[in-house]
């Protein structure tokens, strides 16, 4: 008797009946903590991720990538980074889980850093510089990881991979000064974005202790900048944005006759 392998076959079953944190949970075996399970809930066609170093933002996202790639079949993923290593680490992520689905983790065949399922979906890897991101089209979900140190040409460079399969967009990434298309969509982006803000203090993996042991050996700012996601004015700044803003808007409204 010649015992056939079970062939990799996706079913609305095996994804949690389209619940991610179930999904994350029973598949995965990853258990969520409360805000984790909101972001992986958030059905908003654009989310920013402001949330402290060490929280878990690159893990939660890696697994909604998953979870987009494993249920909706032939979807692309597409994960940008300030550097190629950045993209492959986030990969590499997305790859453990995908092998805890039982699957084998192959390449696309056509880009150094990516995945593909047995659905035909796939994730991909890109690095950081505008002129080698260009000829992806119809992407599902997008996902910039970092993006508060990702320039504003490499973002206006992506946008348009959303528009034919009108995807989702991600934005994670610990706050970097005040500018950029990170801090612009946080501050001034209005209701086209859900936001999600998680500071160390609201972290149960992070103790106490170790926080007031790194901010004596990091000082303040740094400190509020890397685990209390405040977007601070960087030192080569000389007036903070918002007098800046506030100066060009009432010399404007000087103009109206």
């Amino acid at each position: 008797m010649v015992t056939r392998k079970r062939p990799e076959v996706l079913t609305s079953k095996d994804t949690g009946d389209g619940d991610v944190v179930v999904f994350a949970r029973e598949r995965l075996r990853f258990g969520p903590d409360l805000r984790q399970e909101d972001l992986l809930r958030c059905e908003a066609k654009q989310a920013i991720l402001n949330c402290s170093r060490q929280w878990g933002k690159s893990t939660v996202a890696a697994i909604k990538a998953v979870h987009r790639a494993y249920s909706v079949p032939k979807s692309l993923v597409v994960v940008a980074s300030p550097t190629d290593r950045q993209s492959a680490e986030f990969v590499e992520k997305a790859r453990e889980f995908v092998v805890q689905l039982g699957l084998k983790a192959r390449g696309d065949g056509h880009n150094k850093t990516s995945l593909r399922l047995p659905n035909g979906s796939r994730i991909v890897g890109l690095p950081g510089k505008e002129a080698n991101i260009r000829g992806f089209s119809a992407v599902s979900l997008l996902i910039i990881d970092e993006a508060a140190r990702v320039s504003d040409e490499l973002y206006k460079t992506l946008r348009p991979m959303l528009t034919v399969a009108d995807g989702d967009l991600w934005l994670l990434s610990t706050p970097y000064g005040k500018r950029g298309f990170f801090h612009e969509n946080w501050e001034f982006g209005g209701n086209a974005w859900a936001r999600f803000r998680v500071p160390a203090t609201e972290c149960s993996r992070i103790s106490g202790k170790r926080l007031e042991f790194d901010r004596g050996q990091m000082g303040d700012a740094w400190f509020r900048q890397e685990y209390m996601c405040e977007f601070l004015a960087t030192e080569s700044q000389m007036f903070e944005s918002e007098l800046v803003r506030d100066a060009l808007r009432e010399e404007e409204e000087g103009w109206v006759l």
